[in-house]
């Protein structure tokens, strides 16, 4: 018997034997049992400092930045002014609202990557060389898929060259607001879709195959397996994926912007991280980038919650 049953089973005879049958107070811990927990205290103690290290105090030294108007060199504390100053800047709301038209990328890509992981699954012929295929965009780079595009959408690019053998006039994709959003978007969703079909794979494979076995016994085609048995099984996966991409577009488009419009025509283009950027190298003004850095972190932290609580990601159900 082990010594954690053995106080167990103390335990409960302690409880019996009380006349109010409460459970009575709980014996101190042995030597060893206290000398086990200071052993496991030390040997987390490093990671916890580079935890902090890496963590905590750049947390912290961001959220004394953004109570400051900062250069780098000289500080003025300031209080919450640089907070008011932001939401009172109708160029914030034009960038997250430029961050909101990113989202159509969201359904796109799952959509992508939701019929990319089915097929995967039902294991079409050469099933293992496109799980290999669809995964390689996803190693390049934010960079390298930003010149890529720019590239294939450039003036003279190869997408220009197809319109003009088509008898169609060259058309200036990063000049017009739209026309360079739905570039980015593309790029998001080419960059993204395999990475995103072997998280859905994954969801898929640990689905019991007796159940789908019963629902072919019992007639069922195809669609409504997809639909009554794949897609409620792989919810959570489903919901995670869309919280992953919610996410990204609202902290990880700077390289597609930095590379492919810098964030134009004017602030078109412009996102959230990017003006971060913008306000606090190219302006700066670095206690202004800070406090909207703390924003997006807070504005991450609220999607994060609220996207749980709406896929029920953390219910045993």
């Amino acid at each position: 018997m082990t010594n954690v049953a053995a106080e167990a089973l103390v335990g409960d005879a302690a409880a019996a034997a009380s006349p109010t049958g409460r459970r009575a107070p709980k014996p101190p811990l042995p030597t060893w049992r206290k000398r086990e927990r200071r052993i496991g205290l030390f040997a987390v103690l490093p990671a916890v400092l580079v935890v902090a290290a890496v963590m905590l105090y750049p947390i912290g030294f961001a959220l004394w930045l953004s109570l400051n108007k900062t250069n780098g060199i000289k500080y003025e504390f300031r209080g919450l002014r640089n907070y008011t100053d932001l939401l009172t800047d109708p160029l914030l709301w034009q960038v997250v609202s430029n961050n909101i038209k990113f989202l159509i990328s969201v359904p796109l890509v799952i959509t992508a990557a939701l019929c990319t992981s089915v097929l995967l699954f039902e294991k079409i012929r050469g099933w293992r060389y496109f799980r290999v295929i669809f995964f390689l965009p996803s190693v390049l780079s934010t960079a390298v898929v930003g010149l890529l595009f720019r590239s294939l959408f450039g003036y003279n690019g190869v997408v220009n060259s197809a319109v003009v053998a088509a008898g169609g006039q060259p058309i200036e994709f990063f000049t017009e607001a739209n026309l360079a959003i739905s570039v980015i978007v593309i790029a998001l969703v080419w960059s993204g879709f395999g990475y995103q079909s072997l998280l859905l794979l994954s969801g898929l494979t640990a689905i019991d195959p007796a159940v789908f076995e019963a629902a072919m016994l019992d007639g069922a085609g195809w669609w409504k397996r997809i639909w009554y048995i794949t897609l409620p099984q792989i919810r959570r996966t489903i919901g995670f994926v869309f919280i992953i991409n919610v996410l990204y577009t609202f902290t990880s488009l700077f390289g597609f912007v930095f590379v492919m419009t810098a964030g134009g025509p004017g602030y078109d283009t412009t996102t959230v991280d990017y003006l971060i950027y913008l306000k606090a190298f190219g302006g700066a003004s670095i206690g202004s980038g800070a406090a909207l850095a703390v924003m997006l972190f807070i504005l991450v932290g609220a999607l994060t919650f609220a996207q749980n609580k709406v896929f029920r990601i953390g219910d045993d159900d």
